[in-house]
């Protein structure tokens, strides 16, 4: 149920949980029982959630739905699946083996590859 405000002449403001289907009627003041009409006092808190949380929340309703793909690949952005055909980039540097392995004899020996 909506929170609604409501002002008394005699105590001041107060807020009544009401349905909706009573939102213009007055509510009795919780001090002294007074009928007291519904007034308009803050702005409604549309926007209360941080920008950081909506963004999360919007990324995750939006991956339900329609996840992104690789096609296949390591991920969009997988320098090992890149080729070099477009103009200006650089060729690939993976080795591929007859049995699908790959290797990368320019990278740095140290590190893992997938």
């Amino acid at each position: 149920m909506p929170l609604y405000e409501h002002r008394c002449a005699e105590c001041g403001d107060f807020a009544a949980m009401r349905s909706m289907a009573r939102y213009q009627e007055p509510a009795a003041c919780p001090a002294c029982g007074a009928s007291s009409p519904r007034v308009l006092i803050s702005a409604p808190a549309l926007a209360s959630m941080s920008g950081v949380l909506r963004k999360s929340i919007e990324v995750n309703e939006r991956s339900a739905h329609a996840p992104r793909s690789s096609s296949g690949g390591h991920g969009m952005s997988c320098s090992c699946c890149k080729t070099g055909s477009k103009a200006g980039s650089l060729p690939s540097r993976t080795v591929k083996g007859a049995d699908g392995s790959k290797r990368f004899p320019s990278a740095r020996p140290w590190m893992i590859s997938h």
